[in-house]
């Protein structure tokens, strides 16, 4: 997943500020001794404002402030040197250097308090992705776990796309699923979808009757008074919901409109097409027959790709999308973790860095099958 980093100012380590506070004293003292050497029809001093407002790009306004002083001081020592200083015109340069420096410091205020808010902020939204999004475990039941998370918009941590695992008594159960629409609307309806599927997935109900459930949970949401959002009441969700039992070389699927899983073995890569796709969550009121379960081979050694479109419609500078199923062979068999490690990075070699839509990759290996 995309990690924020923080504002810079106020993460940077300390040795950092220490280092480049030297610049601005550097500054100052060029400056001073330029302006005692050369001519008087010469002057330097008034650049020595340049001093503090190096010093508020990179640290805070008690620091800055102190520069400021240095720099006042430094114009005074000038002003006197030359026997200057009790002139109107050098007066006036001193004065201004010091109401300068005291905005400079304001705003520099202002600002450390401001980001000191969007630190906090974040952090809040740091918890509530993570309460949200939880990440995978490395290992469930017999099964090997890798996942990455690419959030299109810059600085977030989720969007519209979802994954989560269950166990029951004697399987695993997971869902990936995509959000039609982002924003936050997109949001709540993941966090609708995570939601039901947490509190169902433990339960040994059918796979049907858990995608039913699932259905019927963003379905009755639908329902409620919209609150004329863009998009609210209009949203669905694509998802693969599967089951992997403990005891057989098999994975259900019941696919919602979501692109297929592709199964990489020894013997080459197959792409999981259902005969009975149903429609997405939240539109299968509009049929009868809404869920039907579908069995793969998932035997010991074999892994499984889940992804959601954000990955397969992904261009390239020439449009091109990026090719999933033809740059699988040959990357299995290190592991969950290095396969998920090598399309994530040739993903972002493809786009450029420059995600257009967010992408979820999940990898399942089966590590052993209880006979």
């Amino acid at each position: 997943m995309h990690v924020w980093q923080g504002h810079s100012d106020l993460r940077r380590p300390r040795w950092r500020t220490r280092v480049l506070v030297v610049i601005p004293l550097l500054v100052i003292g060029l400056i001073t001794l330029g302006d005692v050497l050369a001519p008087a029809s010469v002057r330097l001093s008034p650049l020595l404002i340049a001093a503090p407002a190096m010093t508020a790009s990179f640290a805070g306004p008690l620091l800055t402030a102190c520069v400021g002083l240095l720099a006042v001081g430094a114009q005074i020592v000038a002003n006197a040197y030359e026997g200057f200083l009790g002139q109107p015109g050098r007066m006036t340069e001193v004065i201004t250097l010091i109401l300068v420096s005291a905005m400079i410091v304001l705003f520099r205020a202002v600002l450390d308090r401001h980001m000191r808010e969007l630190n906090r902020v974040r952090a809040v939204a740091d918890v509530a992705q993570r309460v949200l999004l939880r990440p995978l475990p490395v290992r469930v039941g017999p099964l090997l776990i890798a996942s990455v998370y690419l959030a299109a918009e810059p600085g977030a941590e989720i969007g519209g796309d979802l994954y989560a695992a269950a166990r029951t008594s004697n399987s695993t159960r997971l869902i990936i699923g995509d959000v039609r629409g982002s924003g936050l609307t997109a949001v709540a309806d993941a966090s609708l979808v995570l939601g039901a599927f947490r509190a169902m997935a433990h339960w040994p109900v059918p796979l049907t009757d858990l995608a039913a459930h699932l259905d019927t949970a963003l379905s009755a949401e639908r329902t409620e008074p919209p609150d004329k959002a863009p998009g609210a009441g209009e949203s669905f969700v694509t998802a693969a919901v599967l089951e992997i039992p403990d005891d057989q070389p098999v994975v259900r699927l019941v696919n919602c409109g979501h692109p297929p899983p592709i199964a990489l073995r020894d013997s080459g890569v197959k792409t999981l097409e259902g005969y009975a796709p149903a429609l997405p969550l939240g539109l299968g009121h509009l049929v009868a027959d809404r869920y039907h379960s579908e069995v793969f081979p998932f035997d010991e050694g074999d892994q499984l790709l889940l992804y959601t479109d954000g990955v397969i419609e992904a261009r390239n500078s020439e449009g091109t999308f990026y090719p999933l199923v033809e740059r699988l062979p040959g990357w299995n068999g290190a592991g969950p973790q290095h396969l998920v490690d090598r399309v994530h990075r040739d993903l972002i070699f493809h786009t450029g860095g420059h995600q257009g839509d967010d992408a979820a990759l999940v990898v399942l290996e089966r590590h052993g099958v209880d006979r």
